[in-house]
Formats: structure tokens, sequence, C-alpha cells
């Protein structure tokens, strides 16, 4: 008679053979299974003023862009003369800056298509609480010759500090001294201490222009922004040339690729849709009890003409 342990192991063998089988056969994933896989979202690169980046309003409007078109916004802030630059180069895919004449400029040259002015606001000429120049009240172009007159006669106590970085305040200022009749190049860059140029951001440049208590031109909005962490106060805030327009521009060029084109055209159609409007006219008006930024669906200024209806469509010159 066999004894019955003989077949045992062999019996013990067959079940584990058996069973990992089995579990092979739980486990092994099907070559033929789908994998999830999230497609990357497009870049669309944005290339701006200071202003607008520094008062938090492309912050507070990128991700409602984003969720609409499933898009990164990639963002990148410069005086508009940088801005502008980065464009020409190919490093940006839509510009919103503040400099009419520049933005005209780089539109004519074939660079730039779809060109809508958004939004405006106002520089202000800031200064020391106590006005050593005693400006108030008077004209940009009067306080300007003023504060000339002042510094260079050596009165240490008055300085202008300038952006001195060819953005659209920088611009801005240029043309209020064009228009009090002098000569920016030879009349006021390096004339003497009492001009400082930054080269630096607004909002930087404000610090500077509190630390050495000093005067400077500014957009309102940045001011605003910054007012709690300085120690100049806004000195004159009206006159002509102190009006500030804000444009948005799809660039263009020949190796440009027309779904960039066309996404650039989608955030322009975003920013002048009345939805939009409505959160720039309400932007800032919780923290400091007045909007930063005037949509132009709230009334263009007397003696403007600017175009933020037309939907941006064109994908070339």
């Amino acid at each position: 008679m066999k004894h019955p342990c003989r077949f045992f192991p062999i019996f013990v063998l067959f079940l584990l053979l058996i069973g990992g089988v089995i579990i092979s056969g739980c486990t092994t994933t099907s070559p033929s299974q789908p994998v999830n896989q999230t497609e990357p979202k497009p870049k669309l690169l944005l290339a701006t003023t200071t202003s607008l980046y520094d008062t938090g309003l492309l912050n507070y409007l990128e991700p409602k862009f984003e969720a609409k078109y499933n898009v990164d916004l990639l963002i990148t802030s410069q005086g508009t003369g940088k801005a502008i630059e980065l464009a020409k180069k190919g490093d940006a895919d839509v510009l919103l800056v503040h400099s009419p004449s520049q933005e005209l400029a780089f539109v004519n040259q074939g660079s730039g298509i779809n060109r809508r002015t958004f939004a405006y606001n106002y520089f202000i000429i800031v200064g020391p609480p106590e006005d050593p120049a005693g400006i108030k009240g008077m004209s940009p172009e009067d306080a300007f010759k003023k504060i000339l007159a002042q510094g260079k006669s050596g009165n240490s106590t008055v300085i202008f500090v300038s952006r001195g970085d060819g953005s659209g305040t920088h611009t801005a200022e240029q043309k209020i001294w064009t228009n009090a009749k002098f000569n920016y190049t030879q009349d006021i860059q390096k004339s003497g201490k009492w001009y400082v140029e930054s080269g630096k951001g607004m909002g930087e440049t404000l610090q500077v222009a509190s630390e050495k208590g000093a005067y400077t031109l500014t957009d309102e909005g940045t001011f605003l922004a910054y007012a709690g962490k300085l120690n100049v106060v806004p000195v004159i805030s009206e006159g002509s040339s102190l009006l500030n327009l804000y444009s948005a521009i799809t660039v263009y060029n020949e190796k440009q690729p027309v779904e960039r084109i066309a996404m650039a055209n989608n955030f322009i159609n975003f920013l002048i849709s009345n939805e939009t409007m409505t959160d720039i006219a309400n932007y800032g008006k919780e923290k400091y009890g007045k909007g930063l930024f005037i949509p132009m669906t709230s009334g263009m200024p007397y003696g403007v003409t600017a175009d933020f209806t037309t939907p941006a469509t064109a994908i070339r010159p």
C-alpha cells in the first residue's frame, strides 16, 4: 500500500501554481487598457506695464480668463518700452500698455494688430506733505517749471524722481516737459542732483520718492495700492496732460503661430467684454473706496476717441 504522504508535496505545489496564475491574472494590467493622460494647457505670454501688475488687477482677472479658455496666462511686467521690445523679439503674444504714441508706432510697423483701449485713470504728481516747491494747485506744466527752477537754484529740499525707463509713465512725464517748453534731453536729463532717474517700476519709484522726500509722477492706481507704505501725498491731480489710457494689442510676426494669435484675440475680447468691464470698474472699491481703473464703458474722457467695442478677429495686419 502506497503511503498517502508521498503525494502531499506534489499536491501543495500544484495549488501554489494555480494560486499564482489566479493572482497574476488579477493584478496584471492589460496592454490595451487606456492610460489617463491630461493634455497640457496652451500658454499665452502677456507683457504688461508695471502699473497694471502692481495694482493687482491682472492677478484678479487672470483666473477668470484661464477658466474660460482653459489656458495658462504667463505674465511679465515691464515698463511699456521694455514690454514692446519683448514683443518685437517674439517673447510675448499680447501687450497691455499705456503709451499711445509707442503703441501706434508698434502697430504701424506691422508688429501689432487689434489694438483696443479698455480702461483709463489719471496720472498725479505726488510729493512731500509740506510741498517744499509750493506747487499745489498749479497746472502740471507750471508745477514742473517751478520744480525745475527750485531744483536748479540749489534748493536741496526739491527733488524729482523719474522712472527714467522708457515706460508709459516716463513718456507721459516727457510730454509734460515738452508742453512746458523744455527740451527733455538737453534741459532736464542729467541737469543736476535735483533730477533722479530710478530706472525702476512704478511701485519702486514711489518708494524711492518717499525715502528721498521727493516729487514724482505716478498713475493714481499704483499710488493708491502703495499709499499705506509712503510718506508722499497727491499734490496735483488735475490737467489734460494727466490722462492715462490703457490698451491691449495682439502681437504679430511671420513666425507667430495662428493659434497664439487667436488666443491673444480671445484675451482682448475677454478684456472688452461687459462682464470684465464691470469687474474692472469695481476693482479696488472695497479696499480703497474707489476703483483703481475706469473702464471705457463708463464713458470716455472729453476729446478721446478709442475703439473698445469691435471684436478682435484679425489674424494678420
